[in-house]
């Protein structure tokens, strides 16, 4: 929808976007082809709105995600997802807790639609920041408010891309609570990962720690499962953020492709590590 998009020209809000489409100018082309443009815009705009929407047209042409990013406001950033498809990751991290102080990175996935790439504390995560550099637009779950920052602190990373936050991008549209229960929400099932959580993944890595290389497997499972389940929820909020606009003809649909998760889920360590924690509960209680 970003063709579509006036409001990231200086001068213009939602309001007049709206304007100028009612008076059928539905695309930057169209707009600078219109004879009397600058009565829609309101002066001292008008003037230099013609050459900032071919600005705007040079910019994406040459895939400068960054000129968006500044121009347009953040809870409009979900436009470009669909002009961005070579250069957008999907982003998901797991660690030992959510004390950014005390805990620690364990794990980090990275999908691009295609590729799976997985970094490891111990292993490979110092190539994660070669890697995340190759894009342009990252899609997370609560990124802005846990991944990022947790990153920035610990890996010394700072991160130039639009940032497409699907909580906020959900809840926009009337979804709450976490990843887990949009997805359910939208009829996803995780399968044999389906009632592991983050408190999972901290005791998946413990147990790891402990000499369990199948505790590592099932963790990274879970990972890449958040991850990759990104691209579904971020295909449905553009889709249903598109209702509210006049461009019905501009929805999406993901290609039919199966997505191999390249880690197999342990069910006997999860149902291990259950154990443990209920019986550490239950030695809890009696101490009370």
């Amino acid at each position: 929808m970003l063709l579509q998009t006036f409001c990231h020209v200086p001068g213009v809000g939602e309001k007049i976007e709206r304007k100028i489409w009612k008076e059928g100018i539905t695309s930057w082309e169209e707009a600078l082809n219109y004879p009397a443009l600058e009565k829609i815009i309101p002066s001292p705009f008008s003037r230099s709105a013609r050459s900032f929407l071919y600005r705007s047209l040079q910019k994406l042409e040459k895939g400068e995600a960054r000129f968006f990013k500044e121009h347009l406001d953040s809870y409009n950033h979900w436009r470009l997802f669909p002009h961005f498809q070579n250069d957008i990751v999907f982003l998901d991290i797991e660690t030992t807790g959510l004390n950014s102080s005390q805990d620690y990175v364990t794990a980090i996935t990275t999908f691009d639609g295609t590729k799976i790439k997985t970094f490891i504390q111990g292993i490979n995560l110092p190539k994660f920041k070669e890697e995340i550099m190759k894009y342009k637009v990252m899609v997370t779950f609560n990124g802005k408010c846990f991944d990022i920052p947790f990153l920035e602190q610990h890996l010394g990373i700072k991160f130039p891309q639009v940032h497409l936050d699907l909580r906020f991008i959900l809840r926009s549209l009337g979804f709450r609570g976490g990843l887990k229960a949009c997805e359910k929400a939208l009829g996803i099932d995780r399968g044999e990962l389906r009632n592991v959580n983050g408190y999972t993944a901290v005791l998946l890595w413990q147990k790891y720690r402990e000499g369990c290389p199948e505790a590592l497997e099932t963790l990274l499972a879970y990972n890449v499962a958040d991850t990759v389940n990104l691209e579904r929820l971020m295909v449905f909020a553009y889709n249903e953020k598109l209702r509210s606009y006049p461009f019905p003809q501009l929805s999406m649909s993901l290609p039919p492709k199966k997505i191999i998760i390249p880690y197999q889920v342990h069910p006997e360590i999860l149902q291990e590590i259950n154990h443990e924690y209920w019986r550490t509960v239950a030695q809890k209680e009696v101490k009370v």
